[in-house]
């Protein structure tokens, strides 16, 4: 199998930017091309002959490869399987070099984002319009969203986004790893600054890197404003110590 020089990984929960920064390293151009490869046909069918070509697709002419996810089961847990496979690897072999039999010399990038509650509702409000993202310019969706308020949703994809960082964090623990942690928070307000603090840490050199502008408009209006606070409160309701 073919295979870059380096490699990276950006794990991700939802709503943390991960497309947006994904967009701004493959501006670039020295990068790599990082999306979600990993989201190809069943690894347990055609998945590894998929991945040598996303290989190809995703690396850039210096040979740095780049890759998103987020660390889903079954899915994961499938390709783990795959990989051990593949790459003749005993079941005792922790994850990470598993994973890094696949992706040589990789990097970790881990995004978060501080404020769940706000994570969960730009989560729930994408699935109900079904818009996950603005292109830059692009009218917003006229879908009307006003009356699709759901407490039980908003509550499970808080939980959800907490179990998916505490499984990035294991595996990070698994193998001794020390990510690049972006927060989301940050990432807007230095855009340009953290795709170049990414690319130090890469070790690619930046003198005369180009990062394009930001390939998304923001999303969040008053509807989501409306929905966190009012999720806040019915969270809170009938607590003595109030957390927010």
């Amino acid at each position: 199998m073919m295979k870059p020089t380096q490699s990276y990984t950006i794990f991700f929960s939802q709503r943390t930017g991960s497309t947006l920064l994904a967009k701004a390293l493959e501006s670039t151009g020295v990068a790599g091309v990082p999306r979600e490869w990993m989201h190809v046909n069943d690894p347990d069918t055609t998945g590894l002959q998929e991945i040598e070509q996303k290989l190809k697709e995703g690396t850039t002419p210096n040979g740095i490869f780049g890759i998103k996810d987020s660390i889903c089961f079954p899915q994961f847990d499938k390709w783990m399987t795959c990989f051990r496979k593949a790459y003749d690897l005993a079941d005792d072999v922790p994850r990470p070099a598993v994973w890094e039999s696949a992706f040589p010399n990789c990097k970790y990038i881990y995004m978060t984002r501080r404020n769940k509650v706000r994570l969960a509702v730009s989560w729930w409000r994408a699935i109900v319009s079904d818009e996950w993202h603005r292109g830059q310019g692009q009218k917003p969706s006229d879908v009307d969203i006003s009356n699709e308020y759901n407490f039980d949703a908003i509550n499970h994809l808080v939980a959800e986004s907490v179990l998916r960082e505490a499984a990035m964090e294991e595996f990070f623990v698994e193998g001794g790893i020390t990510p690049m942690t972006i927060v989301y928070e940050d990432f807007i307000r230095n855009y340009e600054g953290t795709v170049l603090d990414i690319l130090t840490y890469l070790g690619i050199a930046t003198e005369g890197v180009v990062v394009a502008p930001p390939h998304f408009d923001p999303i969040a209006d008053d509807i989501a404003e409306q929905w966190v606070q009012r999720f806040r409160e019915e969270r809170q309701n009938g607590w003595t110590n109030r957390a927010w």
